[in-house]
């Protein structure tokens, strides 16, 4: 199944042929503007209008983050090698010596820096490197803690595109990545039993045409059962939190008027514009110092 949310709060499951969507909402009595998470929560089931003939299509609808706020954004760094390769050998990176997930772990982003498919990204200054990645995300369904990789592999609900926008630096990363509208998240979740092989897909993202990113999840270090394992030591993961899972090479800078096109195969693709906030950092730094 491939499960969207449209206008602001209604969940739709799409006909097989992606042209329209079965409004669950009402059929299913989902009353929270987050009614994705209220569906899993209450293990809901939309198996039987899998067939129904469409409430609306898809052009006549604006598509949604499925989820709106998660209660937690858990991302991987590093989980491709040669995108580790590219960073050493980026001077604007802030790296100094090799790494991968398998060092650095995980870190979170802020679920505030959730937006969907049909909105834009906002660079929030003019003087900051900001850089694109593509990374396939996945959904927990249950609620999940010191998993065995069977088990993590068992919790994950579904899987979907996500736009990791990052801001280079000195500061943090969970800072830098989760400025308003730096996690771009859609156009659906695709449900795990619709995805054969979730480590045997390909990913592209262009830049105004321009291919950027093009590469397969089979090249990830830790698979996303791993991931989702790793992530639950010690650490409830919790129904609709969103995990993602790490970009491959080919991440590069984007700007002001920049078109973003992102692809993962079997799972679907999204165009997202860019435009940039007129105001620096150095600015920002100044005004914050004469307020102080």
């Amino acid at each position: 199944m491939r499960l969207a949310r449209f206008d602001t709060d209604r969940l739709g499951i799409l006909v097989d042929d992606g042209s329209g969507l079965v409004d669950l909402t009402d059929r299913l009595d989902l009353r929270t503007d987050d009614p994705l998470i209220e569906y899993l929560e209450r293990d809901a089931s939309a198996e039987e209008y899998r067939d129904a003939e469409p409430d609306v299509t898809l052009d006549s609808v604006r598509l949604e983050s499925p989820v709106r706020r998660p209660g937690k954004v858990v991302a991987a760094p590093a989980n491709y090698e040669r995108h580790v390769q590219e960073a050493i050998d980026d001077a604007d990176f802030d790296i100094d010596d090799w790494f991968t997930i398998e060092d650095y772990g995980s870190f979170l982003k802020a679920p505030s820096s959730i937006v969907g498919p049909a909105d834009t990204v906002v660079l929030p200054f003019t003087d900051r490197r900001v850089d694109h990645e593509i990374e396939l995300a996945f959904l927990m369904g249950t609620d999940t803690k010191d998993a065995s990789l069977q088990e993590a592999w068992d919790s994950i609900f579904g899987y979907t595109v996500l736009l990791d926008i990052t801001v280079r630096g000195e500061q943090d990363r969970s800072s830098r990545k989760s400025y308003d509208t730096f996690t771009v998240v859609g156009p659906w979740v695709v449900t795990a039993d619709a995805v054969e092989d979730p480590q045997s897909l390909p990913l592209e993202l262009r830049v105004n045409g321009e291919l950027r990113q093009q590469s397969n999840t089979a090249d990830m270090i830790y698979t996303c059962g791993k991931f989702a394992q790793y992530a639950s030591i010690g650490t409830t993961l919790e129904t609709g939190d969103l995990l993602t899972t790490g970009t491959p090479e080919g991440v590069g800078s984007i700007t002001d008027g920049d078109v973003i096109d992102a692809e993962i195969g079997g799972i679907g693709s999204m165009r997202v514009p860019v435009e940039t906030e007129e105001r620096s950092f150095e600015d920002v730094r100044i005004e914050q110092g004469r307020r102080e």
